[in-house]
């Protein structure tokens, strides 16, 4: 069974959830935070992919593990990170607008960075990997801007429905998610255990290293510890199901191997992130004392 099949409705859900989320206050968040939201794109779409593609060059990886960590390195935020930030006291219409900003940028600079990935690995390895950049692109306007697009349509022309739809959606983003991993990984329990040693390696290496630099970061700009914290989130937290979906579309690398980093990486990145709030939570039931 290919997992293209069931990726594509949960992903197509999410962006249509982010839609449903965003008004003209997500967008006017730009115009009162500018640094801050410069700063979460700056970390997600090249600090993290930078970070992704020394850490395989140095550990030397494979080249369907390489192409696989830089793909989901690559993608835009993960729409649980909403979630996250709201559970860490964040800002969560800043969430909202990076989540949102990245998964429009993302359309350009995936097939740009990934294309370079492609004619590097293909170079070094012997191994001729394609990228075709237009159905990569193409696929990308259609599960991930269309659905977007209609949410926002949704929300700005019936916002009563809206509201409805979306208390129902909001809490089945982060289960779908879970749902789709659970699902990839009974089906390739073999390769990601066999693997799991070099690859947790790697990606727990860029999720560490992403929220360490992320903080840093924010703490030399000068950001509250609100904003801090949503960066934070926003760099570390990535769209795995579209990462899948790239990985495993027939139109693009159909690859479904090439997609077990992306759910390593959604297994790691729940826990490291529920461990960063976990932390910033302890701290201040301390100070309540």
């Amino acid at each position: 069974m290919n997992t293209i099949w069931i990726v594509m409705p949960i992903l197509i859900v999410l962006m249509f959830t982010l839609g449903l989320e965003l008004d003209r206050s997500s967008f006017l968040k730009m115009a009162k935070n500018p640094l801050a939201v410069a700063a979460g794109a700056f970390g997600q779409i090249i600090l993290l992919p930078a970070l992704a593609f020394s850490i395989a060059y140095l550990m030397k990886l494979s080249p369907v593990w390489f192409m696989g960590v830089m793909l989901i390195s690559c993608c835009p935020g993960g729409s649980s990170s909403n979630v996250f930030s709201m559970i860490a006291k964040g800002d969560v219409a800043l969430s909202v607008t990076l989540t949102a900003i990245s998964s429009i940028i993302t359309l350009f600079t995936l097939p740009v960075i990934m294309k370079f990935t492609a004619e590097y690995v293909s170079l070094n390895s012997g191994l001729e990997i394609n990228l075709p950049v237009g159905k990569l692109l193409m696929q990308n306007i259609v599960l991930i801007f269309v659905p977007m697009g209609i949410g926002v349509i949704v929300r700005q022309f019936a916002p009563e429905i809206s509201s409805r739809i979306h208390k129902v959606l909001k809490n089945c983003a982060f289960p779908a998610l879970m749902l789709l991993a659970l699902i990839f990984f009974l089906q390739y329990t073999a390769e990601i255990f066999n693997n799991f040693t070099v690859l947790g390696t790697a990606l727990s290496l860029l999720l560490i290293l992403a929220v360490l630099l992320g903080g840093l970061m924010s703490r030399l700009l000068g950001f509250s510890p609100a904003v801090k914290r949503t960066i934070v989130i926003e760099i570390g937290m990535q769209n795995a199901a579209q990462a899948i979906a790239i990985a495993s579309s027939p139109l693009i690398f159909n690859n479904p191997e090439m997609a077990i980093p992306a759910i390593v990486y959604a297994l790691l990145m729940n826990v490291v992130l529920l461990m960063y709030i976990a932390k910033y939570l302890g701290r201040k039931a301390d100070r309540s004392k």
